[in-house]
């Protein structure tokens, strides 16, 4: 029987549309809270004096010159691999930032930080701008202390411009652009930070003003700069405006395939709206824009993410019949769907047919199909596939014990974190959240606060996102009065006020049940874990 008649019969079996969880759990991570309010008022200055950057020959710029746009891809965390980030000496100049800017002026602060003794250079300067990423004012301290010994190069300058565009304070930023611009050096790339960070910030009128007055620094907004922020659009989910955006100057950046194909990822694997991914594909029609392996790969995509085997095989059929040739993502689609789908034995078929065309299914591979078959709670053909993961030497990686640990009951947790600690895969902030979602959506406050209290075990802080999930979890189970502990505990520790949880803790909910209402008294919030009778774990303590 072939697919697409499987298909078929699924379709007309239960033909639904769903938009389905995938195992892709984002959460925000609010910093921890700091006493950088408390720093002097001359923090809030905006930094007037021209950099001291030496003078070069000045950058000609013009469409053919040759940047990627993966530069603001890849993380700065990358480029740090380099730079040693916890020597001595940096962490001396650390401690004397912290102490310098609790001095009521920039001048005494920079007096302070010549008594230090500190040697500055350019890689120490763009190390510690690094180290002080969450603090924008110290991290704009380091840079003006480096400023001042000549060791501020391009790169410290677009590290810091990345470090203000995150706090927001784009003034500033823009005041180190327009210096970069006088010291004649090159701009492009601070400038392509500055609109990455606005598309970031939901600001996208203020990213498209960005690209627009590129020329006013020597640069010509080029077809590869014009992707870029189509890219960082979509990204953002401001897909609209990106489209709109592509139209309104298709005299200026003729329609092609590429720029399609940033608006189809966008509807298809950033929103996940199939609707608007099929517009999309009708307008390349309209425009006389053939489809190529990307839009087939990201069509696929969204099928798959949305329910839909036949819509995914049809386009995978058509997408051969045109010559082209399916990638791994395609493949990574098709045995996802199917494997939600109830065909597991044809998704292992197209895992075969994947490796006689040459490729290689790697963890995302076998994670999409492990994935479904954990939400579905086919725990042993989960465990089965993760055996022949292994056994093909594809390391399993968080994303695959996450799925286990979405799929496996509670006494099963902590052997599962225990496995991913041993691996070197954490658990992390994120898995803990997790699996306090979980419990609590589960109607389990008791095993939610017992994962709780392990988090200190395995060295994960907990930050305002954990508080916010437990005193919101708690509040709905109906346990206001212990809700209310972890409120006071969360502001205790200098997180602000959350109106919204403050709302909930004030309305009066009845408790589900009268064993709930004990469980203050029962639980102690520093004991361990205590596993049922024939529980897979059985340990004493869970310190390591």
């Amino acid at each position: 029987m072939s697919l697409l008649t499987i298909a078929r019969r699924l379709q007309i079996s239960h033909s639904r549309l769903l938009f389905p969880l995938l195992y892709s759990i984002t959460y925000p991570h609010p910093p921890s809270p700091s006493n950088s309010s408390n720093y002097p008022i001359f923090f809030s200055a905006e930094f007037h004096r021209t950099l001291s950057i030496p003078t070069r020959s000045p950058h000609h710029f013009s469409t053919s010159q040759s940047f990627s746009t993966q530069y603001l891809n890849v993380s700065f965390e990358l480029i740090q691999q380099g730079i040693q980030t916890h020597e001595p000496l940096q962490m001396g100049l650390l401690q004397s930032l912290k102490m310098a800017a609790h001095f009521p002026s920039e001048a005494e602060a920079m007096a302070s930080l010549d008594e230090s003794g500190i040697t500055a250079n350019q890689n120490l300067v763009y190390s510690v701008i690094w180290e002080l990423r969450e603090d924008w004012r110290l991290a704009f301290l380091a840079f003006k202390w480096g400023d001042k010994r000549g060791c501020v190069d391009e790169k410290a300058c677009e590290l810091m411009v990345w470090v203000l565009g995150n706090h927001r304070k784009f003034n500033t930023a823009w005041i180190l652009i327009r210096d970069l611009h006088r010291s004649l050096m090159s701009t492009r790339k601070a400038m392509l930070i500055m609109i990455d960070r606005y598309a970031a910030a939901n600001v996208p009128g203020k990213a498209i003003y960005a690209f627009r007055i590129m020329d006013k620094f020597r640069m010509t907004p080029d077809e590869e700069a014009f992707y870029f922020l189509l890219n960082v659009l979509c990204k953002n989910g401001n897909i609209e405006e990106a489209e709109e955006f592509m139209l309104v100057n298709k005299k200026f950046f003729p329609l092609e395939v590429e720029g399609f194909n940033i608006i189809l990822n966008g509807w298809c694997n950033i929103c996940v709206d199939v609707f608007e991914a099929k517009r999309i594909w009708r307008e390349m029609s309209k425009y006389c824009i053939d489809p190529d392996a990307t839009s087939y790969t990201h069509m696929i995509s969204c099928f798959s993410k949305v329910g839909n085997l036949f819509d995914s095989l049809r386009l995978y059929d058509g997408m051969k019949k045109r010559g082209w040739v399916p990638g791994i993502e395609v493949y990574n689609s098709l045995v996802y769907i199917l494997t939600r789908e109830n065909c597991f034995k044809e998704a292992l078929k197209i895992l075969d047919k994947m490796k006689e065309t040459g490729l290689q299914p790697d963890s995302a591979t076998y994670n999409s199909m492990i994935r479904p078959l954990c939400e579905a709670k086919k725990l042993e053909d989960a465990r089965s596939l993760m055996a022949a993961m292994t056994e093909e030497n594809v390391s399993p990686t968080i994303e695959t014990y996450h799925a286990f640990l979405e799929g496996i009951v509670f006494e099963e947790t902590f052997e599962a974190l225990d496995r991913m600690k041993i691996a070197g895969l954490g658990p992390t902030e994120d898995t803990f959240l997790l699996l306090l979602a979980k419990f609590f959506k589960l109607e389990q406050p008791e095993n939610a606060l017992k994962i709780w209290v392990e988090m200190k075990q395995y060295e994960v802080a907990t930050n305002l996102t954990h508080y916010t999930v437990v005193v919101e979890g708690l509040a709905r189970c109906g346990l206001l009065t212990k809700a209310r502990e972890y409120y006071a505990e969360m502001r205790s520790n200098g997180y602000s006020d959350d109106p919204k949880i403050q709302k909930m803790l004030k309305v009066p909910v009845q408790d589900k049940n009268d064993k709930r209402k004990k469980l203050g008294g029962q639980f102690k919030r520093n004991q361990h874990v205590s596993h049922k009778k024939g529980s897979m774990v059985g340990r004493k303590s869970h310190r390591h």
